[in-house]
């Protein structure tokens, strides 16, 4: 019987599409609707008007959203939550990275790729053709949002960032050359993720990293209590020559595998085992102790790996200093490369790069996307851990 019920309710839904002015979209817009209800009580552990003890969460309102599809443009009524926030699932994978991405496409076309590249990649991405017009719209709207974005006042202080470099294939000059996109990634005193960052580097050098600083101090940062990276030490002379006061953490799981390098391939599990105990000590009195009894142990047959750990030790120990803040999320960059791995994902369909321009483009509009959903997450950092932190390193005396 409820089958009979289904059935007769989806056939009235399918007529009262078929009679409406565009039914395709009308049609979107439900299915868009009931998705938000389904999340949104998922969200909130009961649907809306339920009283139930599995409740979690409670709306307040709806807030109006434009939308555009393929189909055409909808208006969204977003069901708001008093905490957390809530952005629907279909609209965070969107927009402004679907706009750039018909960028690459056109300037595929318009610097002399061919033909077969471009519809290869146009099909992958849904799309069939572009007009002149809405190419040239794309453009302003979408260079406007990026440039402001990159541009942006920043906060004048942050608890820690974390320096990554994503690598592509770029024409410049007629020639396909690799070239390097610096992203920072922050933590605010609120404990939430921002994106500081998105500048080409032509190479890693002091010159370049002193140039990158220095654009986040004309952009408002005053103080960066610790920097995450990778081992460079263009950086390292960047941070002590642009950015006194602030401690520069190396890596460990960067710094791990350059020890590793040095293992016997057969020896590298194990070996490797007993470096992570090392970072994961609770003080760094205990990491120096089980330090030393690596060395001691693995002085002989790996003599140059126990090198490289008492020469880089020093700098990948300095987040003890930080003992109120997560040491999971502030002793390496993994958070970063995770953030660049589903950038690279997601514009690997590209292949080679047109322009760095295009490139830029496609990243800051994925970094936009991410941005916004920090803004509804809870924090990455305990905002009250961050207080305390403050407190102990700067109002001891």
């Amino acid at each position: 019987m409820a089958k009979k019920n289904d059935t007769a309710f989806f056939e009235k839904k399918l007529l009262d599409f078929v009679t409406s002015t565009d039914p395709m979209l009308e049609m979107l817009q439900w299915v868009m609707d009931k998705f938000m209800e389904i999340e949104v009580a998922h969200k909130t552990g009961a649907e809306k008007g339920i009283h139930a003890q599995s409740r979690t969460g409670y709306r307040c309102g709806y807030r109006i959203r434009r939308f555009d599809t393929r189909l055409g443009t909808v208006y969204l009524s977003v069901p708001k939550i008093r905490q957390g926030g809530y952005i629907p699932f279909f609209v965070t994978e969107k927009k402004r990275s679907e706009q750039a991405l018909i960028q690459v496409v056109q300037e595929c076309w318009l610097n002399g790729v061919s033909t077969r590249k471009i519809e290869h990649i146009a099909k992958k991405l849904g799309i069939e053709s572009l007009s002149a017009s809405e190419v040239s719209q794309i453009n302003s709207s979408l260079d406007q949002m990026v440039e402001e974005f990159r541009k942006r006042r920043l906060e004048a202080e942050y608890p820690v960032i974390w320096v990554d470099a994503l690598y592509e294939k770029i024409r410049d000059n007629h020639r396909i050359v690799g070239k390097a996109v610096m992203v920072i990634k922050a933590v605010n005193l609120e404990g939430q993720q921002e994106i500081l960052a998105v500048e080409p580097m032509e190479n890693e050098s002091e010159e370049t990293y002193s140039a990158l600083f220095r654009k986040l101090r004309e952009r408002g940062v005053e103080k960066v209590w610790l920097c995450v990276s990778d081992a460079h030490k263009g950086l390292q002379a960047a941070i002590r020559k642009t950015m006194p006061g602030t401690t520069w953490q190396r890596c460990k799981v960067h710094f791990m595998r350059n020890i590793l390098a040095y293992v016997r391939q057969k020896d590298k599990e194990k070996v490797g085992a007993r470096l992570k105990l090392i970072w994961k000590a609770p003080d760094e009195k205990s990491a120096r102790a089980l330090k030393d009894d690596f060395c001691e142990e693995y002085e002989k047959s790996f003599a140059k790996a126990v090198e490289c750990l008492e020469e880089g030790f020093e700098d990948s120990v300095q987040f003890y200093a930080f003992e109120e803040l997560d040491s999971r999320k502030i002793s390496s960059t993994n958070t970063l490369e995770r953030l660049n791995r589903e950038i690279r994902r997601r514009s690997s369909v590209v292949g080679i790069f047109p322009s760095t321009n295009a490139y830029i483009r496609l990243i800051t509009s994925y970094l936009l996307e991410y941005s916004e959903d920090w803004q509804t997450e809870r924090c990455y950092i305990n905002a009250t851990s961050i207080k305390v932190q403050k407190e102990i390193l700067f109002n001891a005396a």
